[in-house]
C-alpha cells in the first residue's frame, strides 16, 4: 500500500487504538502524529493501514460544553473570562482555537515551542493580560530513562513558574499546564491550577481548552466542581487533574 504525509492511519501492533496522522516519511519509517491525542510516534510503513476516519468529531465536544452553560440572558449579562493560549503544536492551536470560537469565548492563541515557553510566558501574560493561561504542547514519559524521563514537562514546569512570577495569586490567574504523559505532581506544585496527566496517560488534544473554556464561563464568587469539571476531559481523572478553583466570569444586573 502506498502512503503519502497527510494521510490518516493507525497501527496494526497497537489493534488501530489511534488514530494518527502521517507527518513524514523515510524509505521504511514514518513519522506519525495522534489527530485526536497530542502524541507523536515512528512507525514501520508495513504497520500501517489507511483510516477514512479524520476525528473524533469536535461539534459533539462543543455540543456537550455547551449543555453545560447555564445563563439567564433576560436578566442578566456576563462577562467570561480571557484565556490566552500558548501551545507547541500549532495545528492542535488552530483546533482550540475553532473551538473557543464555537463556545463564544475569547481566547488569544500563539504557537511556541516548548523550550521557548518559560523565556517569553512573563511578557505574553503582560501583553494580553488574561484571567486563564493555557501552557500545552507535546510531553512524554520515558519510563525507562535513567535521566530526566520526561520530553517537555521540565519547559512547562519552568513556564508556570515564570507564569507565577508574573501573578502568584491563583484565584487572579488560572494554569491549565501539561500535555500527553506530563508531570502532573510537579506541575501542580510549581503553581498550576490544572495540570495532566495524573496517569502519565495521552490526553486528547481539546482537553486543556475544555478545561479553561468551563473555568472562563463559571462564576467568580463560586468555586467549581472539581470532579465534575475534570470528568468533562476524555480520560477523566487519569488525563487531568487539580485544585479546587473558583471561576473567573463575572455576572451583572441588569442586562
Amino acid at each position: 500500500m502506498n502512503f503519502k504525509v497527510g494521510d490518516y492511519v493507525t497501527r496494526i501492533s497497537h489493534n488501530h487504538d489511534i488514530l494518527f496522522k502521517i507527518v513524514s516519511i523515510d524509505h521504511e519509517m514514518a513519522i506519525i502524529k495522534g489527530v485526536d491525542l497530542r502524541l507523536y510516534a515512528d512507525s514501520l510503513i508495513s504497520d500501517l493501514v489507511k483510516s477514512s476516519t479524520k476525528s473524533d468529531g469536535d461539534k459533539l465536544i462543543v455540543e456537550e460544553n455547551m449543555r453545560d452553560i447555564k445563563m439567564d440572558r433576560n436578566q442578566y449579562f456576563y462577562l467570561p473570562g480571557k484565556i490566552l493560549h500558548i501551545d507547541g503544536d500549532s495545528d492542535y492551536l488552530k483546533r482550540c482555537m475553532n473551538f473557543y470560537k464555537e463556545m463564544n469565548v475569547k481566547a488569544n492563541g500563539l504557537t511556541l515551542l516548548e523550550i521557548d515557553m518559560p523565556s517569553k510566558i512573563k511578557d505574553l501574560l503582560t501583553e494580553y493580560r488574561p484571567d486563564i493561561l493555557v501552557i500545552t504542547g507535546h510531553d512524554a514519559y520515558y519510563k525507562n530513562h535513567s535521566g530526566d524521563k520526561y520530553q517537555n514537562s521540565i519547559n512547562f514546569i519552568d513556564a508556570v513558574k515564570e507564569a507565577r512570577k508574573y501573578e502568584k495569586s491563583q484565584d487572579k490567574l488560572i494554569i491549565v499546564a501539561g500535555a500527553c504523559q506530563s508531570n502532573y505532581e510537579e506541575l501542580i506544585k510549581s503553581g498550576a491550577n490544572f495540570a495532566s496527566s495524573p496517569k502519565r496517560i495521552n490526553i486528547h488534544a481539546l482537553d486543556p481548552a475544555i478545561i479553561a473554556t468551563s473555568l472562563a464561563f463559571s462564576d467568580k464568587n463560586r468555586s467549581i466542581d472539581l470532579i465534575k469539571l475534570i470528568d468533562k476531559t476524555k480520560y477523566g481523572s487519569d488525563g487531568m487533574g487539580g485544585i479546587i478553583t473558583n471561576g473567573t466570569m463575572y455576572v451583572g444586573y441588569p442586562r
